[in-house]
């Protein structure tokens, strides 16, 4: 039986990794905009590595210390760990690990989001007995990006 060590080197193994806070956050972005979420959907904090396996689609992102966050535009306190892991496609993060969600008096890990339509405009979260909900994508865009997507709208219409 392989180790967790030797797993973990090989789901990272090939990796584009990165160090620094910076650099990080930098990379955080340019992947979320690559995979279609907008980019305060995952507002981790003090970001030390973040790596990616393109062969796979494995990513991981780890920060000094959890973090907690809490969306106005849901509702909903949510928990980091200090490493988030999952497996990514344009529009979806699955096999997610390090994210938990409060739902009334209990912490539920979030395991996979997904946009399923671009047209609808909402984002869908799954938890691991498949239970899922969705939100409007602007409850996690950044200021910057919720301007940008109002006037985009407004002079479609």
């Amino acid at each position: 039986m392989a180790s967790n060590s030797s797993r973990e080197d090989d789901r990272r193994a090939g990796a584009e990794i990165v160090y620094g806070a910076e650099e990080c956050y930098r990379h955080s972005i340019e992947l979320l905009e690559e995979l279609g979420f907008p980019k305060g959907v995952l507002p981790l904090q003090d970001l030390e590595e973040c790596g990616r396996v393109r062969e796979t689609g494995f990513v991981w992102m780890k920060q000094k210390v959890p973090y907690q966050h809490f969306f106005v535009g849901t509702n909903t306190r949510v928990s980091y760990a200090t490493e988030v892991t999952a497996y990514v496609e344009k529009f979806k993060m699955k096999k997610m690990t390090g994210v938990k969600s409060k739902q009334v008096f209990m912490w539920v890990p979030i395991t996979e989001m997904s946009i399923e339509d671009a047209a609808s405009n909402k984002i869908y979260f799954k938890t691991p007995m498949g239970i899922g909900k969705s939100f409007p994508i602007t409850a996690f865009m950044t200021d910057e990006e919720k301007h940008k997507y109002l006037e985009e709208k407004t002079n479609k219409e």
